[in-house]
């Protein structure tokens, strides 16, 4: 493939070249079977409904199918509570087993929707069926979605009642607590935990390792490695890595570098993460060109680039604002196989969006549909915004469109927007039309757009649609409560410790 290379004289209102992001997937038909069991759980209301369209299907609900179907509801924001009916619907059958993947895609959709009574029954219900069930992985995924909403004590509370339900209560099971409070809470939290439980738990290389990467100061984390030997514990290349990025992070360079030549001499070579850090850290003390030759060098010590690598360049001339180079590298990217991701498109999203570049924001996502590859709610958040400042309809309601039918993006983020330019523009059949999307997939609108609408919807006398609205958003709890999530009277985060 030929890399053409790029003369941009205003980087910030160039259009983007037509040889830019060329065909970077490739399409592939979607398993029919996944498709018809999504449709089936988007479109029944009931758990009748959907026991009996799922007999009438003639769908086999195999392990495979079911890890997909999970799949698919996860990143579609789908309705948790019809899902769970599935889960349990498919996990009476006689003989049949959910695998370990099932289960924790299940625990994270119900923890999202703070449906932490339905997390801890259905444990209990796995752990009686297959003792093995429940892995340290397990615990990692409920733990993280109790820590997103409970203080470090309730979380650490959670943490102790998985002592009944896995087989093995050890240093892995440790090690995901440690994990999830270093990246739902803080260092000072994690490492308080650490200091409290590490007399029940021996601490392994995985264990400095979670704490390593979570320091921010080049000074915590050098005191941890020197307590990390002391325990008699040798550094891996994670170790090292965790200290390149801290130093990277911290803009001292020569220091990362001359960890690398430890590193050497100890005879671990540094792998695509450690030369990534690094192009990162060049990055931020104003050095992109030589970022990019990092992605040369690391090929001569056979270390080859992957698309985070190449990120992490990209995003160093995005930020210096020269599109050109940054294009140069995604065609170079393309040349050697790399599929270009969601963060390769938002990091020029990013830009288009601080400079109020619609015209090449609309380009990319255009781009982005037609290659296949679905943006993430970061590169939809970009776009809504742009076209709530430029009055943009048509285009918001082709981007919500397209979240209906493909399943990506966050509906509740990118609905506010939404419906904050519709009930401005006057568009209220639209609103009313997206609103109650909204509500088929299993979705609260937000308490402000309900309100938004419900002026409207008086104003215009159809008082019959309003108290239709009124209704299907009631299957949440009443469209006057405020929007904080799904959760029941009997599921708040304080429940989490009563229900067994």
């Amino acid at each position: 493939m030929l890399v053409r290379r790029f003369s941009v004289k205003s980087p910030l209102n160039c259009a983007l070249p037509s040889t830019v992001f060329p065909h970077w997937f490739s399409s592939s038909n979607e398993n029919d079977d996944v498709q018809k069991v999504f449709g089936i759980l988007s479109s029944t209301s009931t758990p009748e409904q959907l026991k009996q369209s799922l007999k009438s299907s003639g769908v086999f609900l195999s392990n495979e199918l079911i890890d997909q179907v999970l799949k698919r509801v996860r990143f579609s924001h789908g309705n948790p509570s019809q899902t769970l009916e599935f889960f349990r619907y498919t996990g009476r059958r006689k003989g049949f087993y959910h695998t370990a993947f099932s289960l924790d895609t299940m625990l994270y959709i119900l923890g999202r929707s703070r449906m932490f009574g339905h997390v801890w029954d259905l444990l209990v219900e796995c752990r009686r069926k297959d003792q093995t069930a429940i892995t340290a992985r397990t615990v990692m995924v409920v733990l993280a979605r109790i820590a997103k909403v409970c203080s470090v004590r309730q979380t650490v509370d959670s943490f102790r009642k998985f002592r009944k339900l896995v087989t093995e209560f050890d240093t892995n099971c440790f090690n995901a607590l440690l994990r999830t409070l270093c990246q739902e809470k803080s260092m000072t939290d994690a490492r308080n935990v650490y200091h409290s439980l590490k007399h029940q738990f021996r601490p392994n290389l995985q264990t400095f390792n979670i704490l390593l990467s979570g320091w921010k100061t080049p000074e915590d984390a050098e005191g941890f490695l020197k307590e990390m030997k002391e325990m008699g514990v040798t550094p891996d290349v994670v170790t090292y890595n965790s200290l390149v990025d801290v130093y990277c992070k911290g803009r001292e360079i020569e220091k990362a570098y001359k960890v690398l030549e430890e590193m050497r001499e100890q005879d671990l070579s540094p792998d695509v993460i450690t030369y990534t850090c690094i192009i990162g850290g060049l990055g931020l003390i104003g050095q992109p060109d030589k970022a990019r030759d990092v992605l040369k060098e690391m090929k001569e010590y056979g270390c080859y680039p992957d698309a985070a690598a190449y990120n992490a360049a990209i995003r160093n001339f995005c930020i210096a604002k020269r599109l050109g180079d940054a294009y140069g590298l995604v065609e170079e990217m393309v040349s050697k196989g790399l599929s270009p991701n969601a963060t390769t498109y938002n990091l020029f999203f990013r830009v288009f969006y601080w400079s109020n570049d619609l015209h090449n924001s609309w380009t990319m996502y255009n781009r982005m549909m037609v290659e296949g590859c679905l943006p993430n709610t970061q590169s939809c958040m970009f776009l809504i915004r742009l076209f709530r400042k430029y009055e943009k309809v048509d285009m918001a309601l082709q981007l919500w469109g397209n979240m209906v039918e493909k399943g990506f993006g966050s509906y509740t983020l990118v609905s506010d927007v939404l419906f904050d330019l519709l009930c401005d523009m006057g568009k209220l059949e639209e609103a009313e039309k997206c609103f109650l999307e909204m509500i088929e997939k299993g979705q609260k609108p937000s308490n402000v757009s309900f309100r938004r609408i419900k002026v409207l919807m008086e104003l215009a006398n159809r008082h019959e649609a309003l108290e239709s609205l009124t209704q299907k958003i009631s299957i949440f709890g009443g469209p006057l409560q405020l929007h904080q999530s799904s959760m029941s009277k009997t599921e708040t985060p304080d429940s989490l410790f009563t229900n067994s």
